[in-house]
């Protein structure tokens, strides 16, 4: 167990998952790295999630809760809202439907505290629907530190390794650094988050397994998988990182064909606004018309001979 005296501020944003609020809260305060603060959001749930909430009022650690009067509609709304409050130095988001073990702090925050260039520390996740594991991340080091330009270009593009805020700590004042660009998306908001963090300095990737990142049907991710929102925020992030050359133009088009290849057997599920816009995206992104045709006939390909 580490002995040290840095405030992690750990921020429990919810709306709607009183069924999981429990495991979460309690899986927080559990940990064995007991220097922390508790700030509980509720962004305005109609479950039973306040009921949920009030039983830990009188828990010592839990350092304020805050029920909004109208839904914010945003996730990262809610984020900001608690980064604001928090007064440590580390901050976790703590997402309210997903739970951890209780040496999480204990291995991901010693490599923070042994470099003050650290800007971000998260370990491997287990993706979870009911009781089953669907899969988990893995990385091929128990600990590992990467600059952080390297870590955008090799770990979060085409796809985020840190694809739930659960896995993750990182530094506050690194918050006050980064544009706020995040706040304008639906689903992605969290990939650009870490890719702005990732620039203000190094990134810790612990090769344990200490999350549980919960997938169900009232979820975030659900919604924009199934009208193909992941798509059209996807592309406009990849673009950002393809001008401000944080990838170069392989990497780039590399992610395109991955994202156009994942659409293509499933774009009759959305809506026909939808899939002109995907297409349009996919065809004015690498610069290239000819690219995008080359991609398509590969994914009908790919398609017709998997029948």
């Amino acid at each position: 167990m580490i002995e040290h005296n840095v405030l992690v501020s750990v921020i429990i944003p919810n709306y709607n998952h009183g069924s999981y609020l429990a495991d979460r809260i309690e899986s927080v305060l559990s940990q064995t790295y007991q220097k922390m603060e508790v700030i509980i959001l509720d962004d305005c749930s109609t479950d039973n999630s306040r009921a949920v909430i009030e039983q830990y009022r009188s828990e010592s650690r839990i350092a304020e809760i805050i029920y909004n009067e109208i839904n914010t509609g945003s996730p990262f709304k809610q984020w900001v809202k608690g980064i604001e409050k928090a007064r440590g130095e580390i901050i976790w988001l703590a997402e309210s439907d997903d739970w951890c073990e209780p040496t999480f702090l204990e291995h991901v925050l010693p490599s923070m505290l042994a470099d003050p260039e650290v800007a971000v520390s998260y370990c491997q996740s287990y993706c979870v629907i009911d009781n089953d594991i669907k899969w988990q991340s893995n990385h091929n080091q128990l600990i590992e530190t990467v600059d952080g330009d390297k870590y955008i270009a090799e770990y979060l593009t085409p796809n985020p390794a840190i694809f739930n805020a659960s896995m993750a700590i990182w530094r506050k004042r690194n918050f006050a650094l980064i544009a706020k660009d995040f706040l304008n998306y639906s689903f992605s908001g969290d990939w650009l988050f870490w890719i702005e963090l990732a620039k203000t300095g190094k990134v810790s990737i612990n090769g344990r397994l200490l999350n549980y990142f919960r997938k169900h049907g009232n979820d975030v991710s659900t919604g924009s998988y199934q009208t193909g929102l992941n798509f059209v925020e996807g592309m406009s992030i990849l673009q950002h990182c393809a001008d401000n050359k944080l990838i170069d133009e392989r990497k780039f088009k590399l992610s395109v064909k991955k994202n156009i290849k994942e659409y293509w057997p499933i774009k009759s599920q959305f809506a026909r606004e939808r899939q002109l816009e995907i297409e349009r995206l996919f065809q004015t992104a690498p610069s290239s018309k000819s690219f995008f045709l080359k991609c398509v006939s590969s994914a009908v390909w790919k398609s017709f001979k998997s029948k």
